[in-house]
C-alpha cells in the first residue's frame, strides 16, 4: 500500500522522532487498520499557538492541543474508483504540548509522539472517543498498532483516560 505524505515540518527540530519513523508508524498503522489502496497524508508540526489557532478554528476550542487530525476522504470511501487513491486529510501535531503531557501520562516524549501520531491518523480513519464504546475501539486499535511499532518503553499501553471525550488533549 504506497503512502504519500506532504510534510510540512518547519518546527521539525521540535519532533522527538524522525520523519523516517513516523512515514514507518503511518504506514504500520494503514496495513493494521487493512488499508490497502494508495492513500495520501498531510503530517505538519504546529508551535502550542498555531495548534490553539487550528483547534479553535476546527473544534471552537480556544485552547492549544495534542494533535488535530482534518479528515478529506475515507479509504471505503464508495466514491472512490478501485484504482483511485485516497487523500485520508492532515495531521497536526504540537511537540511541545506533547512533551509536556507526557509526563503526565508517565510516557517519553517520544513515546507520547508516537501515541499521538497513531491517534491522529486512526482519526482520519473515522475512529473517535466521544462515548465509552469508541473510546474502548480507539484504545484498542492505538495498542493494537503500538505493540507493532514498538515503543520506548516495551509494556506501554494506552490508558482510557486519554480518552476524555472533553475535547482538550486526545
Amino acid at each position: 500500500m504506497p503512502l504519500t505524505i506532504d510534510w510540512r515540518l518547519d518546527e521539525a527540530a521540535d519532533a522527538p522522532i524522525s520523519q523516517a519513523e513516523m512515514q514507518s508508524i503511518l504506514e504500520t498503522a494503514l496495513a493494521h487498520e487493512g488499508v490497502g489502496r494508495p492513500c495520501f497524508v498531510s503530517v505538519s508540526i504546529a508551535t502550542d499557538e498555531e495548534m490553539r489557532s487550528l483547534n479553535a478554528t476546527w473544534r471552537g476550542i480556544d485552547a492549544p492541543t495534542d494533535v488535530v487530525s482534518l479528515e478529506c476522504e475515507r479509504p471505503d470511501d464508495p466514491d472512490l474508483a478501485a484504482d483511485e487513491p485516497c487523500a485520508l486529510g492532515d495531521i497536526v501535531l504540537a511537540p511541545a504540548y506533547i512533551e509536556r503531557q507526557s509526563t503526565g501520562f508517565g510516557t517519553t516524549p517520544s513515546d507520547e509522539f508516537r501515541i499521538m501520531l497513531v491517534h491522529g491518523v486512526l482519526h482520519l480513519l473515522g475512529y473517535d472517543h466521544l462515548d465509552d464504546d469508541e473510546a474502548e475501539l480507539m484504545e484498542s486499535a492505538e495498542n493494537g498498532i503500538l505493540a507493532l511499532i514498538g515503543t520506548d518503553a516495551p509494556a506501554l499501553a494506552v490508558e482510557f483516560t486519554r480518552h476524555d471525550g472533553d475535547g482538550d488533549g486526545a
